[in-house]
């Protein structure tokens, strides 16, 4: 086994050790894990499976329920972008197209340094602030195409 290989068993075995290895909480043990390597490496799922004595089909089922895990790497800042009514009709779509340009991926895409991801949403309850976006859980309100630059910019 390899140094990386080495330091990825020790980081997940210290994550169960966390939660005592309890299969009931396979949720908690797949959001730290997220919440260390941005995604949920199939190599960290396997392990996961066989230190629980749980099945691998039953952990995908729960990696793959949550809207909140991905098995795809994932950029070290999340963008979404609302798409609610208020939101709409004050030009979210643009704005989400000018993100799209400047950061050349589309909707659902992760840029190649791994920075940024883009997702949409349908509501956020911050209408009165559209058109909306959210980066890294912070809010950024009355977006206008001319800002999305300067905005990503900041997050470098």
């Amino acid at each position: 086994m390899h140094i990386e290989a080495k330091q990825l068993k020790q980081k997940v075995e210290s994550i169960l050790d966390n939660y005592q290895r309890d299969e009931g909480m396979l949720v908690s043990i797949l959001q730290d894990i997220q919440a260390e390597y941005n995604y949920l490496p199939e190599e960290v799922l396997v392990e996961v499976s066989q230190s629980l004595g749980t099945p691998l089909s039953q952990v995908y089922s729960v990696a793959t329920f949550f809207k909140a895990f991905s098995l795809e790497p994932r950029g070290r800042y999340l963008i979404n972008v609302c798409l609610g009514t208020a939101c709409h009709v004050r030009g979210a779509v643009k704005v989400l197209e000018a993100i799209e340009r400047e950061l050349d991926i589309k909707t659902g895409g992760t840029t190649k340094d791994l920075k940024f991801t883009l997702e949409t949403v349908n509501c956020v309850g911050a209408c009165a602030l559209g058109p909306i976006v959210i980066i890294d859980g912070g809010y950024h309100g009355q977006m206008k195409i001319d800002k999305v630059k300067a905005l990503l910019k900041s997050y470098t």
